[in-house]
């Protein structure tokens, strides 16, 4: 049977692996990614388009200094951009995104198991256990941290919102474009957080062990010298 120590540290990990993997959830379900502020003009008016959008789904509405606006647009973020630059680097930037969910959801599996199982029971041995669950860790965050990047590069660099706004409005001329990242994209840095104290608990704890079978070993040299005297 494990001990109390190593049960309280390995569901702390778990804890914090499960914690990862419903904040992934929740940015992959909300659509506050970004929103683009677009001028426009036209000959009829000149206001402002603006654009929010997260990895599936978006919303657009526009407020015109004269004129007549048009009515709010919902749309499919994939389903509306031509089979262009932006559309392959934002599916890439999804399935990182899926690729760190599933990796969350494997390190939540190992902490929680190693928390209630002696780690020598397993198939891949002590070794294993510490590599897979220190994986499990560190996969995640290495992949919602490559989906920040592709994001911001595909909307920086390569205009995803502009691109968005010609589909949207081909008839309107954009006069400029300023963007304002929202709580979905921020919660990544909530992920790469969790991630890393789930890490940090393990490497702990392989320290502690190691240290505890170094004692073992070799007792005289970590006995009180009053001891080896006597």
């Amino acid at each position: 049977m494990p001990t109390t120590k190593k049960t309280l540290m390995f569901l702390s990990s778990f804890f914090t692996s499960l914690g990862s993997f419903i904040v992934i959830c929740s940015i992959l379900g909300t659509q506050a990614w970004i929103t683009s502020t677009i001028a426009v003009r036209d000959s009829a008016s000149n206001g402002s388009i603006f654009i929010t959008y997260g990895l599936f789904r978006g919303e657009s509405s526009e407020e015109l200094s004269h004129g007549l606006a048009e009515p709010k647009k919902k749309f499919a973020v994939l389903e509306i951009l031509n089979n262009s630059s932006q559309k392959t680097l934002h599916s890439v930037t999804i399935l990182f995104l899926v690729l760190s969910l599933i990796t969350s959801l494997l390190s939540s599996g190992f902490t929680f198991y190693n928390s209630i199982s002696n780690p020598y029971q397993t198939f891949l041995g002590p070794t294993g256990v510490y590599t897979w669950n220190g994986l499990g860790g560190e996969w995640p965050s290495s992949f919602v941290f490559v989906t920040m990047i592709l994001f911001v590069a595909n909307t920086q660099s390569n205009q995803l919102s502009e691109e968005l706004f010609q589909m949207l409005y081909p008839a309107t001329t954009s006069k400029g474009t300023t963007h304002s990242y929202g709580y979905s994209f921020w919660l990544i840095l909530l992920v790469i957080l969790l991630n890393i104290v789930t890490v940090t608990i393990i490497i702990f704890y392989q320290k502690a062990r190691y240290q505890r079978k170094q004692e073992q070993r070799k007792p005289m040299e970590y006995a009180p010298r009053d001891g080896i005297l006597f």
